[in-house]
């Protein structure tokens, strides 16, 4: 099998789809590995790295897209890169479909077989492919939440663990998942006060169980949500529907009561945001807005400000789905394996996921009957 790695252009976006470790396992294992010139560097892996580890190197995207069958990277691609994709191919990526249309008409019209990372799902329920990136970004949400706290960020000049004889700073997260269950590590951590609000309760009993207390956990209700908000001083929004576009929890009603000076981060951003004055993207270029007087933080991309970390976390998931992609053929691997077939969003112009199809309001296709008959 071909496998094209090409350089991230997102925004500041410095991962990498495969570190040289993984480039020898697959080169080891008969294929093909073409990496963009530089694609690494971001991630601390030069291109000598790259070809002593069996890759060969071309110095243009396009190079890549043209030769690969399984197009390996960590975003979505962007407008620019939607007809470098061809019939047949495979992109395997964090796709969010959802909330893009535009790379969802490119993905169908191009008839590419897209494997979205975010909807790998095992049969327990978890998400294999995304989990190591939540845990990276709710991470980093209190890490920036608590930047963006200090006076000169324009917020409100709290310490976000208080000091003895001051309160700690009230930080609430929007979901008890992957996400809110790491974010309320660092919060707790730092020394803050630490609210988790869920929709389920026995998520919300784990939480309790291995917190021991620390946190407060409440039920995610209307009523619950607004009083919570109002407390705030920092707000994060760790809510996931698997492939759908994130619902909207904190109206634009609550957030007018938050205190000035406070500050929000939503990382459901990359699958919509799930707060309503979260209106838009924003870049690491230029990462916050104002609303209200409340500071607001929605980069797509958090995990790309620590790409070493992320990179090397993201591959320890993903490289041994794509072994299999590439050992047995796109089409024998997805139809062998259930998790693998749930991340099947996109195959000859049709759309494979029932809540992408679902969000974006377009037909749905069953991924078996589309994948029989394909020599993919």
């Amino acid at each position: 099998m071909i496998i094209g790695v090409p350089k991230e252009i997102k925004n500041n976006e410095n991962r990498v789809g495969l570190t040289t470790g993984g480039v020898s396992v697959l080169v080891k294992h008969g294929h093909e590995v073409y990496v963009e010139t530089s694609a690494g560097a971001g991630s601390g892996f030069s291109d000598e790295e790259y070809r002593a580890a069996g890759a060969k190197l071309l110095e243009r995207s396009s190079s890549v897209y043209e030769r690969a069958e399984i197009i390996v990277k960590v975003k979505e691609p962007l407008e620019i890169e939607y007809d470098m994709l061809h019939p047949g191919q495979t992109i395997y990526t964090y796709l969010h479909l959802a909330p893009n249309r535009p790379l969802t008409d490119a993905l169908l019209r191009n008839k590419v077989t897209g494997i979205a990372y975010e909807t790998v799902e095992l049969s327990s329920g978890a998400l294999p492919l995304l989990a190591p990136m939540s845990e990276v970004a709710g991470r980093m949400s209190v890490q920036i939440g608590a930047n963006l706290l200090q006076k000169y960020n324009g917020g409100m000049g709290v310490l976000l663990g208080g000091v003895p004889g001051v309160r700690p700073s009230e930080v609430v997260i929007i979901g008890g998942g992957v996400v809110g269950t790491n974010a309320a590590k660092i919060a707790i951590g730092m020394g803050a006060n630490v609210t988790i609000l869920d929709i389920n309760i026995q998520r919300l009993r784990y939480l309790d169980d291995i917190f021991a207390g620390r946190v407060h956990t409440l039920i995610c209700n209307l009523y619950n949500v607004a009083e919570m908000v109002k407390r705030a001083e920092l707000l994060i929004g760790a809510v996931l529907v698997t492939g759908a576009s994130a619902p909207v929890i904190v109206t634009d009603e609550m957030v007018r009561t938050m205190k000035k000076g406070s500050v929000i981060v939503d990382v459901a951003i990359d699958q919509g945001g799930s707060i309503e004055t979260v209106d838009h993207v924003t870049t690491h270029d230029h990462p916050t807005f104002e609303k209200y007087g409340v500071i607001h933080y929605s980069v797509a991309n958090m995990p790309g400000a620590v790409p070493r970390t992320s990179t090397f976390a993201l591959e320890a998931a993903t490289l041994p789905y794509l072994l299999e992609l590439a050992d047995k053929g796109v089409r024998d691997a997805l139809l062998s394996n259930p998790a693998l077939l749930k991340g099947l969003n996109t195959c000859n112009g049709k759309l494979t996921c029932h809540s992408v199809a679902e969000s974006l309001q377009f037909p749905y296709e069953n991924a078996v009957s589309v994948l029989q008959g394909l020599t993919i």
